[in-house]
């Protein structure tokens, strides 16, 4: 069974292809800045045990030029790892929020596919590029089975005192407004690939997902019991453009005081704030580059960064009862020595001790950044949510039967 995984995000495209049950990919791909002048497309092959690369650079205005050129690729040939779009037997896409309306991995259909936009004001950034990675691919995959993967599922196990905001009954009640927390399937991933390192199913994480979205989770044997996004993916941490935590009476003051509109403070808080707020850009990279430059603007949002993160370090080891680990995960936390050092910094309450060395090393897989005192470690595991999909793509269409 072919199954193609398709992870749209806000500017981005990541994709893999498994040839089911084998876990490992026999295709896997990157498209970055989707919307920005110089897009860049990274396509890997596995063929005959010899991994194949194609790097590309070129402009696509929007997710269905992104994923039209995928196709291309998984069909050039030589090194094409599909003859026609009628080999793809499963599509699983990553759809960041699904509400109370989905707590499970479930067959795509037009209801599902209402239900997900209708959803579209919870996470404005994200379900409408996941509706559109799911109606882009029944054309282009007209044979496929399509299958929704929610961020939304893992967080569940959040006990209500956690998830309830402290409003009037009736808006829980009536409207169901509450904390529903994303990046489930990349904290569910992480979680469980860190516990089997440390031997350890009861393990007490504190996982730091860091892309252009980011989040945290407190996590006790497997399950979450906290996580910083909330309502919307818009609550928590510093991000690449969204605002994090913030006072709600800002929101207030905008619209009351400097005339802004609900839609204004929705694109405000989204698309202009975070990182390309204190400094003009999104890209850490870019960021990194204006650091190195000089720029204090960059400087000081660094710091703004890595500050909110030890934040929730200190909240989340009060929810554990204890810390055995953090684990870094996703574009910024795999990649970005300086992030996890200033997060680390000053820590040792909690027993985290960072190795200078080994955090600046670049190497791929789990790696332990942790020094000889530490008696809680610090953890880079590369996060994999298309795997994490594609199982569960997998375990829904066994218990389904043939379609």
């Amino acid at each position: 069974m072919n199954i193609f995984v398709v992870n749209s995000g806000s500017s981005s495209l990541k994709y893999q292809l498994f040839r089911w049950p084998a876990e490992q990919p026999v295709c896997s791909g990157l498209v970055e800045r989707i919307g920005l002048d110089n897009a860049v497309v990274t396509h890997k092959t596995l063929v005959d045990g010899q991994e194949r690369v194609v790097r590309r650079t070129a402009t696509f205005l929007d997710h269905e030029a992104a994923l039209g050129e995928v196709l291309r690729l998984l069909t050039e040939q030589p090194g094409g790892v599909i003859r026609d779009p009628a080999d793809i037997d499963v599509v699983g896409h990553r759809v960041v929020h699904g509400g109370e309306t989905f707590a499970a991995t479930t067959l795509v259909d037009a209801p599902v596919k209402a239900a997900i936009r209708a959803l579209f004001a919870l996470a404005p950034l994200h379900n409408p590029a996941n509706l559109l990675g799911i109606e882009v691919a029944e054309r282009l995959f007209p044979r496929a089975r399509q299958v929704a993967v929610f961020d939304t599922a893992f967080h569940q196990t959040i006990p209500e005192h956690a998830f309830r905001y402290a409003l009037p009954a009736r808006l829980y009640a009536e409207h169901r407004l509450r904390v529903y927390g994303f990046h489930g399937t990349s904290h569910q991933y992480v979680a469980a690939q860190a516990a089997a390192w440390l031997g350890n199913p009861a393990v007490r994480l504190i996982t730091i997902h860091l892309g252009n979205g980011c989040s945290m989770a407190a996590v006790r044997a497997g399950r979450c019991l906290d996580t910083s996004m909330g309502f919307s993916p818009l609550a928590g941490l510093v991000m690449g453009t969204r605002s994090g935590d913030l006072d709600p009476a800002v929101v207030l003051y905008l619209q009351s005081e400097l005339g802004y509109s609900a839609a204004q403070v929705g694109a405000l808080l989204n698309q202009e704030s975070g990182m390309r707020g204190l400094t003009g850009f999104s890209d850490m990279r870019d960021i990194g580059q204006a650091l190195a430059a000089g720029d204090a603007a960059a400087e000081l949002a660094y710091h703004v960064y890595a500050y909110r993160i030890r934040k929730y370090i200190g909240a989340y080891a009060a929810v554990l009862n204890g810390l055995d680990a953090i684990v870094f995960t996703a574009g910024v936390g795999e990649n970005d020595a300086l992030v996890r050092a200033l997060v680390c910094q000053d820590l040792g309450f909690f027993g985290l001790e960072l190795d200078e060395a080994q955090n600046q090393r670049r190497a791929p897989g789990l790696r332990d950044l942790s020094g000889p005192g530490a008696r809680a470690r610090i953890l880079v595991v590369p996060t994999n949510e298309e795997l994490e999909i594609a199982r569960q793509c997998a375990q829904l269409l066994a218990a389904a039967g043939p379609g």
